[in-house]
């Protein structure tokens, strides 16, 4: 390609979030990624909600917790974040030095759009003597305004790491801060934000489901709708799910999250089987469309272009760095 095709090919996929060119079929995209990766020391984190082929090509994949922890550490030069729009934020916050790009600007997030900035912080100003702890799936703006950073893996020991007197603002999942408050004993506050693909799991689908199967377990991600709790046998982060299906001596599970989550279970548990939940809508399983904007062909194209580049502005990033600091202190204490 000439270089001024580059530059007009760049500043394409700047603006649109992906390049609408016709690869050549016979392309190796499992090798260009790779060779990719090698010439530019670059990183591909892949989150698990990913497709199987981007799973399958990534450095490292994991849940948001770990994705941040992995992008704190990296030595390499471009991360490239197969996930969606906060995440990628979340490497560049972490890493003001590095090029971070992801394969789609559009690949965004319904519970962090449930959250606008300037409407979270007016709430924020009619509970005085509140600290707030966000979920990590929020925007830079909502991360700077929050005293703490959770996952689901960690939200239980972020908020315990508060005495228990102390008033507690919980954002944006209400599902996640509800099944803390559970736990906890713990009356937060809650913003009322909720993740698209965690509220529309069908209980009467379900329950048929469990009937049909009777001596499989439902295992769920605390983002899921009360309900849909109440009946499963195990609740736990992408992660921990992933983790239990390992460790259980069950053969089945039915598994209330997101889809992208069963090509792992399946690699690592090829003896069991292993059922989405089915949603209250006519598809049979659970998909992101959000993760599921990201291919094999974005991704080699943001990494032989290196855009689209997350950029951010110093004065936010700094502001937002400091609660994902005090985040990744407690997970470590916690030995998480």
């Amino acid at each position: 390609m000439l270089a001024e095709e580059l530059i007009v090919a760049k500043r394409e996929l700047a603006t649109n979030g992906f390049l609408d060119i016709e690869l050549d079929p016979a392309l190796d995209l499992f090798q260009e990624i790779e060779r990719l990766k090698k010439e530019k020391n670059a990183i591909l984190l892949a989150h698990y909600y990913q497709e199987p082929d981007i799973q399958d090509v990534a450095d490292y994949i994991g849940d948001s917790l770990g994705l941040a922890q992995q992008a704190e550490k990296t030595t390499a030069d471009m991360i490239v974040f197969a996930g969606v729009h906060f995440m990628a934020e979340t490497a560049k916050i972490l890493n003001p030095g590095k090029k971070v790009v992801i394969p789609d600007l559009k690949a965004g997030c319904s519970l962090s759009d449930s959250c606008p900035p300037p409407l979270f912080k007016k709430f924020k100003e009619q509970h005085p003597g509140h600290v707030v702890v966000s979920y990590i799936n929020c925007s830079a703006g909502i991360k700077a305004l929050s005293d703490v950073i959770c996952t689901s893996s960690n939200a239980k020991a972020v908020v315990e790491s508060f005495p228990r007197d102390q008033k507690i603002i919980f954002a944006p999942d209400k599902n996640l801060g509800a099944y803390i408050n559970k736990v906890t004993g713990r009356n937060m506050v809650l913003w009322n934000g909720a993740c698209m693909v965690h509220e529309i799991f069908s209980l009467e689908k379900i329950t048929k489901l469990k009937v049909r199967h009777p001596n499989a377990k439902l295992i769920a991600h605390p983002e899921c709708e009360d309900p849909i709790l109440r009946i499963a046998d195990y609740i736990g982060s992408t992660t921990g799910l992933l983790k239990y299906t390992q460790t259980d001596s069950s053969q089945e599970y039915i598994v209330a999250t997101e889809t992208g989550i069963l090509h792992q279970m399946m690699k690592a548990n090829p003896g069991k089987t292993f059922i989405p939940a089915p949603p209250d809508n006519s598809c049979a399983c659970n998909d992101c469309p959000h993760m599921k904007r990201n291919t094999l062909e974005k991704i080699y194209l943001c990494m032989e272009y290196e855009t689209p580049e997350i950029t951010m502005d110093e004065e936010l990033r700094l502001a937002a760095r400091k609660p994902i600091d005090r985040m990744l202190e407690i997970s470590k204490k916690a030995g998480l």
